[in-house]
């Protein structure tokens, strides 16, 4: 069967470049949502807290819930509390948002700055504060998200200004109300590697420790190692003459005497399909005809073979980006950390 892979020294390679920037480890919160971004919740959280992280990013409650065992802090992006909890703090991305969390929530107010997609107005930042202190909520966060930080453009430059005004009028706000003062962050992990000498009190980091983060040519690239790879198992083998064509809708003809294998790994776990006829594996094995749904076909004879060690090499034959190939990875896979 097919078999992610997670190299844990490449993790800790990546954990090593981020704390470097961060100037602590205390301020790596490592985003988890989407199954680790598709490596595997559990396994991740593991390789985490050996680490010694201490703080994470995850979607939904259920996940905050399942690694409560793991980290002091969990950020939840989109969810309402449904089991008790103590390390976790729920996101209010709207007004509406704080009337629907019970009384002694721990929340984080989530503010716009330019990215107009969740968040409040930060021109309504007292209307929020005052109304967490109507219903009684412990606010402990207030933060934004960048849209561009790994694009070359003035709109990063933008962005973090408007949080700075944010931050100010948040302190002001909190001491009117009678809250400490909350965690103040903004930075993802394109945002974290702009700064020159970080100062927010945490980078919500995860396709960076991933190993797949991309920059723009001209800024400044992390020298980072993906941290997933998939890999296959034959099938079966045959040799294609001249004229016999290959898989579905015929898509593949060889042009010569070809030794292709069919190996177990498809569609139906997560291997995109517009890759089709476009992909060549790190040793050099062509994808050949179409994916499948439960198995797919390359030149190559060997027992097993690594389909990808990156996830932007196929993002790039399938025309997409990294993240739509690692969170698309079935969570029916065997992770196996090595």
């Amino acid at each position: 069967m097919a078999t992610i892979q997670l190299s844990r020294e490449a993790f800790f390679h990546n954990l090593d470049i981020i704390a470097q920037q961060t100037s602590s480890v205390d301020k790596i919160a490592l985003v988890l949502k989407d199954n680790a971004y598709g490596h595997g919740l559990l396994e991740i959280a593991g390789l985490a807290r050996e680490y010694g992280i201490g703080k994470a990013v995850v979607r939904t409650d259920a996940e905050a819930f399942e690694i409560r065992e793991y980290f002091e802090y969990i950020l939840v992006l989109a969810d309402t509390p449904k089991q008790e909890n103590p390390n976790a703090v729920y996101t209010a991305n709207s007004l509406d948002d704080i009337k629907r969390f019970p009384k002694k929530t721990k929340v984080a107010l989530k503010f716009d700055t330019g990215m107009h997609r969740n968040g409040i107005c930060f021109k309504l930042m007292d209307e929020a504060i005052y109304q967490c202190r109507e219903h009684d909520l412990e606010l402990v966060d207030i933060f934004s998200h960048h849209r561009s930080a790994d694009t070359l453009s003035s709109e990063w430059f933008w962005q973090k200004k408007n949080f700075e005004m944010a931050k100010k009028s948040a302190l002001s706000l909190c001491e009117k109300y009678g809250y400490k003062r909350p965690r103040l962050h903004s930075s993802n992990s394109a945002s974290l590697f702009r700064h020159n000498h970080f100062d927010e009190d945490l980078a919500r980091v995860g396709i960076v420790a991933y190993g797949c983060l991309r920059m723009d040519k001209t800024l400044y690239q992390p020298d980072i190692k993906p941290v997933m790879s998939l890999w296959a198992d034959r099938m079966s083998s045959q040799t294609l003459k001249m004229g016999q064509r290959l898989g579905y809708n015929a898509t593949f003809e060889p042009t010569r005497l070809t030794q292709t294998s069919t190996y177990d790994v498809g569609y139906s776990d997560g291997l995109l399909r517009s890759a089709s006829n476009q992909y060549i594996t790190p040793k050099g094995y062509p994808l050949l005809g179409r994916v499948s749904m439960d198995n797919s076909s390359f030149g190559s004879i060997q027992d097993e073979i690594c389909i990808f060690n990156d996830a932007n090499s196929y993002a790039k034959a399938a025309g997409t980006i990294s993240y739509e190939v690692l969170v698309g990875m079935r969570p029916h896979i065997k992770r196996v950390v090595v």
